[in-house]
């Protein structure tokens, strides 16, 4: 799960500016989900939304705050498979629970967490450490400025990832990989092959942190993406290629970064069909399809028919569901998922949502079959300004017809208040320890800077 990688912006969807060939391929030799949505629209909530196997209505923590924590009790994707007998690990940003609160990944099924804990630690690739198991690693160089140190986060947690992998494969074993590239303040050596790639593109930023940060964009994306082929090429290597099986998506909507009179939807466009320029309603941080709605692509060997296509609709909650399916073991009951393996194997018995929710703040939605929802949270009225769109006709969100389809809207707004349930969130134990990865000062951008500035 790369992190803030927007619908369109991996080269098999036809973006032309950033390249991702890793993916593409296991995208030709697996099925491509063109219906797939994040679990929330930030970092945080939907990471807790994929572990936990909850809608926005029922999970445990619901804001982007950090490093708020989900409960002690809550089982996760990772706990489930611990107790059926899987090595579990965990590299990268885990976003449920902070040091010292309820919500450690390793009191959550990890063997082994490695990365950062807080999605705003996160924002570094220099950091001056990252954590295991709730412990401190010192990473050598780094003296906590965001562009340049001696010792690049991603390269660490990549070789985590690898020595896991390599340890045990064995046995069953369940690898979860919330990588940050290419979110973050846009941290990669200038001569990193990544950055050569796209060092000579006339993409300089204005009122970014540094002139250059959409092509630093585009190489850490490609350093992930060289590191996913990497993976490949070990699960071959091991013997094990066709006895796994992976999934890769974004973690929410994609946001318009270093946007411009000739690119209001970001240089990239994240939510902008490149072939036809239909665009999504919205970006990260709000429900609409452009908040919500990321790629996906499965691949298994001699499982997956490669080079498929399926528009069913899936999210995050899913997972949990998917996993269980695949290993054997019951779903935890308060999992609001569906297993996807049906459509994974070409099964043809495939269970489908009567609903999918998501909340955003004050913001509401609520999807059923071609239908979406809207509403605004007031603390005096409760739900209002509703919006209702036909998805099959207007995936861009452009026709409110709420007015016109009073019907189906109200059937929606019954579901919505169904789906709502008041937050039990997690634990603090130590405030101290718990604050300490949160506090780091982001650089303000600066006028007149060369890519030599930190």
């Amino acid at each position: 799960m790369l992190d803030e990688v927007g619908y369109y912006e991996t080269s098999y969807m036809g973006n032309k500016k950033l390249m991702t060939p890793s993916i593409d391929k296991m995208a030709e030799e697996g099925v491509l989900f063109t219906n797939a949505y994040a679990g929330a629209s930030l970092c945080a909530p939907t990471r807790v939304s994929l572990m936990t196997g909850k809608h926005m209505g029922h999970t445990s923590m619901r804001t982007n705050s950090g490093g708020m924590p989900i409960r002690a009790d809550e089982e996760t994707v990772a706990s489930m498979l611990k107790n059926a007998g899987y090595a579990t690990g965990g590299f990268g940003k885990w976003g449920c629970g902070n040091r010292g609160t309820s919500g450690v990944p390793e009191k959550h099924g990890f063997d082994v967490f490695f990365g950062y804990y807080d999605q705003v630690h996160a924002h570094s690739f220099y950091p001056e450490y990252l954590i295991r198991n709730s412990t401190e690693v010192p990473l050598k160089g780094n003296t906590g400025v965001f562009y340049t140190g001696e010792t690049h986060a991603q390269e660490e947690i990549f070789r985590e990832s690898v020595n896991f992998i390599k340890e045990n494969a064995g046995r069953p074993f369940f690898c979860y990989l919330p990588w940050t590239p290419p979110h973050g303040l846009w941290g990669i050596p200038e001569d990193h092959p990544s950055y050569k790639l796209f060092a000579d593109k006339e993409w300089k930023v204005k009122g970014s942190w540094k002139e250059d940060d959409g092509i630093r964009y585009a190489a850490l994306l490609h350093m992930a993406d060289t590191q996913i082929g990497e993976i490949f090429r070990l699960l071959k290597e091991l013997g094990i290629d066709d006895q796994t099986i992976v999934f890769f998506s974004g973690d929410n909507g994609g946001a318009n970064y270093f946007s411009s009179e000739e690119n209001p939807r970001g240089l990239f466009g994240p939510n902008v069909n490149p072939e036809t320029g239909e665009e999504f309603k919205g970006n990260k941080g709000n429900v609409y399809e452009g908040g919500i709605k990321v790629p996906m692509a499965v691949r298994w060997p001699g499982k997956i028919k490669p080079g498929t296509t399926n528009d069913m609709l899936c999210y995050f909650p899913d997972f949990m569901s998917t996993a269980a399916d695949l290993a054997g073991v019951d779903v935890p009951v308060e999992c609001d998922g569906l297993s996807i393996l049906p459509t994974l194997l070409d099964k043809g018995d495939q269970q489908q949502h009567d609903y999918m929710f998501w909340l955003a703040g004050k913001q509401h939605a609520v999807r059923s079959g071609i239908w979406k929802a809207y509403a605004t949270l007031s603390e005096e009225e409760g739900l209002v300004n509703w919006e209702l769109y036909n998805l099959k006709q207007d995936p861009g969100e452009t026709n409110n017809i709420a007015s016109s389809e009073s019907k189906v809207l109200s059937e929606l707004k019954e579901v919505m208040k169904e789906a709502y349930a008041e937050p039990v969130g997690g634990e603090i134990y130590d405030n101290e320890l718990y604050r300490k990865d949160h506090i780091i000062n982001r650089p303000k951008p600066q006028k007149n800077r060369t890519s030599q500035n930190q």
